[in-house]
């Protein structure tokens, strides 16, 4: 089982339900979700584009995936991330805008949010000692060869390449994206999710992420308010 540390609006938020129909999948329930009508993409099209978010589910990565130590159990886990986030105030995030980074289509801040940085540091650090060392095959799969030196010590000191100075927060909302399918493909995510981006997004949560077994798609297993102790769970 492996856990991550995340970012996701609350179950009844627009963006939630408008996000669980484009990747076809409620990362709360994991309820296969509609997707929307659009003209530019089909059904198995928008499908296609958007199996791998799909399966990580819709959310900014905070910590991204990790396994436990061995002496550490999940109650363990729960109990820190509870505390924390009670210990953290609520923010508004900077206003959201659809951006292509590198070939894959996303959500991310108008501009960079010190608030959110700091938080994602922090998180980063404090959970640190609940993750298991990476195996040689996690560190393979990270294409070590690609990084900087920054992003190299970022992954065998913090198990990710793309923390502290790295970090970029981001939505995702397709896989790879060829150039030749780019037009009608963000024609299509600018229209399911620009009416949705003049309101303001509240980060007042921290989502404890579950993978139950190595494949699986992610979900929701607790939601920890920000700002009081306490947390709801969900499954």
């Amino acid at each position: 089982m492996r856990y991550a540390i995340h970012f996701t609006p609350s179950p009844n938020d627009p963006l939630t339900h408008v996000a669980a129909a484009w990747l076809g999948r409620d990362v709360y329930s994991g309820q296969s979700v509609e997707p929307p009508a659009v003209t530019s993409l089909g059904m198995q099209e928008i499908s296609y584009h958007t199996a791998l978010p799909r399966r990580y589910g819709f959310h900014g990565a905070i910590k991204a995936p990790f396994r436990l130590m061995d002496d550490v159990s999940e109650a363990a886990l729960l109990r820190a991330l509870m505390h924390f986030a009670g210990t953290h105030q609520p923010f508004t995030l900077p206003p959201l805008e659809i951006a292509k980074l590198g070939n894959v289509y996303g959500l991310v801040p108008s501009w960079q949010s010190e608030t959110l940085n700091f938080l994602a540091a922090s998180v980063v650090q404090e959970f640190d000692r609940y993750r298991a060392p990476l195996s040689d095959a996690d560190i393979d799969r990270a294409d070590p060869d690609r990084l900087s030196a920054t992003q190299l010590t970022n992954l065998h000191r913090w198990g990710h390449p793309y923390v502290m100075d790295e970090f970029r927060f981001q939505m995702m909302l397709t896989g790879g994206v060829m150039p030749a399918d780019c037009p009608r493909v963000e024609r299509a995510v600018r229209g399911v999710f620009e009416p949705l981006l003049e309101r303001q997004v509240d980060f007042s949560n921290l989502a404890l992420f579950v993978e139950d077994e190595p494949g699986a798609p992610f979900r929701v297993h607790s939601l920890h308010p920000m700002g009081r102790v306490s947390a709801r769970k969900i499954a």
